[in-house]
């Protein structure tokens, strides 16, 4: 465990896409009108379609599961709080920092910007068992 260290962080750009979020509802079945119809979504509270929370958050699951801690590493916990919708053609930025180190546990903040504002806030906790 010796590569990882408190305060040790990585960054991520995504802009998502309509094609995105196509991809995501044909996989999963999540074919909410706020996130696949244009009319739909200009008529609610956010004006346009918005990104489904959980591909965002399954952008962060690649980022942990291949950058930081990366390989080896396994989720036990995601706590999540969306503050913002995640519109399509935004442009965020990921942003995971190591937060506590104990045993072969990895605390980490797992937050998402668009521009200056925190959209996604959370923190997960991953397991990593690397072979050195």
């Amino acid at each position: 465990m010796g590569k990882f260290y408190i305060g040790q962080s990585v960054l991520f750009q995504k802009k998502f896409t309509q094609e995105d979020i196509l991809k995501y509802a044909e996989l999963t079945g999540d074919y909410n009108p706020l996130h696949v119809d244009c009319e739909y979504a200009k008529k609610s509270r956010f004006g346009k379609n918005i990104v489904h929370g959980m591909l965002v958050m399954g952008v962060m699951s690649k980022i942990l599961g291949t950058q930081l801690p990366g390989c080896g590493s396994i989720y036990m916990e995601q706590n999540v709080q969306f503050k913002k919708p995640v519109y399509v053609g935004d442009s965020v930025e990921f942003k995971v920092k190591i937060t506590s180190i104990t045993n072969h546990i990895i605390t980490l903040e797992t937050n998402v910007y668009s521009g200056e504002t925190c959209v996604v806030l959370g923190t997960a906790k991953m397991l990593y068992e690397g072979v050195e």
